[in-house]
């Protein structure tokens, strides 16, 4: 309370960069204009434990709208709804759903704190290097680590992406799709629907579990031997899995009535594991879902889809090529993502900003990409061929 006490004379209304010596945030959400953006980073419920301390949240009208929150639950919630995005830039901290756009970046301002995806393959070199012209600091969601070292934004969206990969399939394989009229798992005296899971990551292990449930046969594919036994051993049961032969993959693609392509690669595109003469040697009906779609896909007939037209069909093959599936339940997601950052957000004010939580966490410093001018992230600086110094050694040369 003495710290609060000591600053609350400071003139709220007076927009300058981040202060790290304030113990009350300024915290911007704006309303996501992106392709088929539809959640949200901060949900009433955070936005309401965050006023309660003290802290100032503006909203900008309808920003909540695309996971049925109104304007009218983040004001009961002490938000305050303004009608203009550049009223949000005012905020010292901005929480995006979607990677800054080139209009947004118009309206930052030095020192100010951006918290959002990157979409590292999709980033565009002339964005980033507006983005270091504004000397802003960056934050990514992908890179948003926790105590066990892992990414909570992104296991999370994974979990989405691979559990609603099968409900999608099961759609496209009903009658009411026009599909093949199967029923997504077996009854008695019924064999099972087919299903390939290509990869063994986080995506893979959700899909399969659903799949299974659901009393799918599954198959899983990936070069990764110690992912393909990790696999196993979460799953708590023995199913088929295999180094990825190109021939064993071909025949088993014969059969398939679902292939899920879950690879995910870290230089930025995903590879393509089935050619296009492999998916004509599908069976008529068959369903193909590239989750790897936002990194390019792992099918060489894929092409991007929109949840407005989410399939097309080739050699008859169903093919649903939809990059954002998470926007698919953007409620769940947009929950998912507030249970990280209202934390950080709240960790933040106790280090007096969230500059101070930059120096004090290691976690944190993690997900830093820019600094207030200087590129912090090796894997965006090799990609564009740009000059980049480690956040820790900057931060050592600063203080």
């Amino acid at each position: 309370m003495a710290l609060q006490s000591q600053f609350s004379l400071a003139p709220e209304e007076k927009l300058v960069a981040v202060d790290s010596k304030k113990g009350k945030l300024y915290i911007g959400i704006p309303r996501e204009k992106s392709f088929q953006e539809k959640r949200i980073s901060l949900v009433p419920e955070s936005v309401s434990i965050l006023t309660s301390r003290g802290h100032k949240v503006i909203v900008e009208s309808r920003a909540g709208e695309g996971s049925r929150f109104s304007d009218k639950d983040y004001s009961e919630a002490g938000a305050q709804i303004v009608y203009d995005t550049k009223a949000v830039f005012d905020a010292e901290i901005v929480v995006k759903s979607a990677p800054i756009s080139e209009e947004e970046i118009e309206y930052c301002k030095p020192g100010q704190v951006v918290i959002s995806p990157i979409h590292l393959p999709a980033m565009k070199e002339s964005l980033l290097k507006k983005m270091i012209e504004r000397k802003i600091i960056g934050l990514a969601f992908e890179y948003i680590s926790d105590e066990s070292n892992a990414f909570p934004i992104v296991r999370s969206m994974s979990e989405i992406a691979g559990n609603q990969s099968i409900h999608i399939a099961s759609e496209l394989l009903s009658s009411v799709k026009n599909g093949l009229g199967l029923m997504l798992g077996g009854i008695s005296g019924v064999a099972p629907t087919k299903i390939i899971i290509l990869g063994a990551g986080t995506v893979a292990e959700f899909a399969a579990r659903t799949a299974l449930s659901l009393g799918s046969q599954v198959k899983v594919f990936d070069n990764s031997v110690y992912k393909l036994k990790r696999l196993q051993n979460l799953l708590g049961e023995r199913i088929y899995t295999s180094v990825l032969y190109p021939n064993v993959l071909e025949r088993e693609l014969q059969w398939a009535d679902v292939v899920i392509g879950a690879m995910h690669s870290q230089e930025g595109r995903s590879p393509i594991l089935i050619t296009e003469e492999m998916v004509s040697g599908m069976k008529a009906g068959a369903v193909i879902i590239d989750v790897s779609i936002d990194q390019g896909g792992c099918f060489e007939t894929s092409e991007v889809t929109t949840h407005d037209n989410p399939v097309f069909i080739k050699y008859d093959v169903i093919h649903y090529c939809v990059p954002n599936i998470a926007a698919r339940v953007s409620r769940t997601a947009s929950y998912a993502i507030s249970s990280v950052i209202s934390p950080m957000l709240i960790k933040a004010s106790e280090s007096y900003g969230m500059d101070g939580l930059i120096h004090a966490s290691q976690m944190t410093r993690h997900s830093v990409y820019l600094y207030k001018g200087v590129l912090t992230n090796k894997h965006l600086a090799e990609r564009y061929s740009l000059r980049y110094t480690s956040l820790d050694l900057l931060l050592g040369e600063i203080y």
